[in-house]
């Protein structure tokens, strides 16, 4: 027996509903022919009835005794002149299927089954095919070529010279404003931004500001590391008896519980309910039994909302370094940075150090989120740059309609673009930590814009895709498509 398609059984419920549409049409038909029938034969025997009347008024004027005889014998003569039939055949009951209230899907399928087979309604390989008629499916064929499968792109030499141009532009402000972490224009401009998020931050949280103004930001981190403290803060190898070497330059990437992602918020909430400590080192996931940690709410929920907050709080509290650091401070690593630490293989550098062992060398060294905030904005500036100029061209070059205009990545010649343009970005990137890092691996990495080549890799591997599976469908068109009709529906 071969094995039933998706949505078999619901499209054989929607074949059943349609048959029974279709009866109930033809039915509603016969009924109106029978209503008509009935209303001609209702309106010969009114103007028979006419007839009879004027012949009574005409013998109303004549003897009595006559007039009776007479209406007696002309109206049976009338009647007898006149044949009055009318035979309407009649219409039989509708098969239906009866369903409770209470009915679960089984029943409801083995209902549908039965209206089937008394009314010979064969199953079919793809009944969906049925529910429509032909030109509704030549139409929902041509709409899914047209909007919902995988298209190349189809770009001229003006495209390319407009991503590439663009990924230049950006290139050049990552060349000469980003430089070592928190050295470059933008690399300042990050960590004085973060400063500000983090006192305004304290400040939502009760902080009432510093004693000395020019210590605000240390004053607020202190605030929020004494409101915001957790089980999982362990800042040193003696801390954690010594089961692996740490430091307080790399415990906020050794620590999963610090990575601002989906990854640091699990961890940080299992940490807390277990009263444990999660670490990465050398490779291996490590998990040590702390104190025993409480936290607030009186149910799973609120436990849960409380185990949030305080691992938000705590994420702000070492944004910007510690309260006590000297200079610039260690701060907390960019999202799934951590990760890297699992890629324990390769010899690099002069003491043959595996790549997740450099990560680590890398983030001691300023490689956080504030250098991150910063490393966006050539990527961001790529991006809107590449996106306004596709518009324009598609407007004054094109001429097309301003509606078709909007610089959706859905569009294969913007997705192209795109990739060209974070593309040429990164070869810039690539050439410049390769000629100031002086081959150094860790050099390489610290001018490096991880931002950037993340940007890219998702535009290349989605290009490829659509290279590889040109014409099959584009799920996530579909399922955008589908999400904008189910948020029309509930307007």
């Amino acid at each position: 027996m071969s094995e039933k398609k998706p949505l078999h059984d619901e499209a054989q419920f929607l074949i059943v509903q349609q048959h029974q549409l279709n009866a109930a049409g033809t039915h509603l038909g016969a009924m109106s022919a029978a209503l008509d029938q009935l209303q001609g034969a209702q309106q010969r025997n009114d103007a028979l009835l006419d007839q009879l009347l004027a012949q009574a008024d005409a013998m109303a004027g004549g003897d009595q005794v006559f007039i009776e005889y007479d209406i007696e014998i002309d109206v049976l003569m009338e009647v007898d002149e006149l044949e009055v039939s009318a035979s309407v055949q009649p219409l039989g009951m509708l098969d239906s299927v009866q369903i409770d209230r209470d009915a679960d899907w089984a029943f409801c399928l083995q209902a549908m089954d039965e209206y089937g087979g008394r009314n010979k309604l064969e199953a079919s390989e793809d009944p969906f095919r049925h529910l429509m008629s032909d030109s509704q499916r030549i139409a929902l064929e041509k709409r899914i070529r047209d909007e919902f499968s995988l298209k190349g792109a189809d770009c001229d030499k003006y495209d390319y010279m407009i991503a590439g141009t663009c990924g230049l532009i950006g290139g050049l402000v990552d060349i000469f404003f980003i430089g070592l972490p928190g050295e470059g224009p933008l690399g300042k401009l990050a960590d004085d931004a973060t400063d500000a998020m983090v006192e305004k931050f304290a400040g939502l949280m009760g902080w009432q500001g510093p004693r000395n103004p020019d210590n605000a930001t240390a004053s607020a981190i202190g605030f929020l590391e004494r409101k915001f403290r957790v089980n999982y803060d362990q800042a040193t190898g003696a801390a954690v008896d010594d089961a692996f070497t740490m430091s307080t330059k790399n415990h906020h990437v050794k620590n999963l519980a610090h990575s601002p992602d989906l990854i640091g918020l699990f961890f940080s909430v299992l940490n807390q309910f277990t009263s444990t400590s999660s670490f990465i080192s050398d490779g291996r996931l490590i998990t040590i039994d702390t104190e025993t940690f409480e936290l607030q709410g009186s149910n799973l929920v609120s436990k849960i909302f409380s185990g949030f907050v305080n691992w938000l709080g705590h994420l702000f509290s070492d944004m910007a370094g510690s309260s006590g650091a000297v200079g610039r401070g260690s701060g907390i690593p960019m999202p799934f940075y951590s990760l890297l630490q699992l890629i324990n293989v390769g010899e690099f550098g002069q003491h043959r150090q595996t790549f997740g062992t450099v990560a680590v060398r890398v983030f001691e060294q300023g490689y956080d989120l504030r250098h991150g905030l910063a490393l966006a904005i050539p990527v961001l500036i790529t991006e809107l740059l590449t996106r306004m100029m596709w518009t324009v061209k598609q407007a004054f070059f094109h001429k097309r309609p301003l509606l078709q205009c909007l610089p959706s990545a859905a569009n294969p010649e913007l997705r192209r673009m795109l990739m060209i343009g974070h593309g040429t970005l990164c070869i810039f990137d690539a050439a410049d930590a390769g000629i100031r890092s002086g081959g150094d691996i860790v050099q390489f990495l610290l001018r490096s814009n991880l931002v950037a080549w993340a940007r890219f890799g998702t535009l290349a591997l989605k290009e490829i895709r659509v290279w590889y599976g040109e014409g099959s469908m584009d799920v996530d068109a579909v399922d955008d498509y589908l999400d904008r009709e189910y948020a029309r529906m509930l307007a």
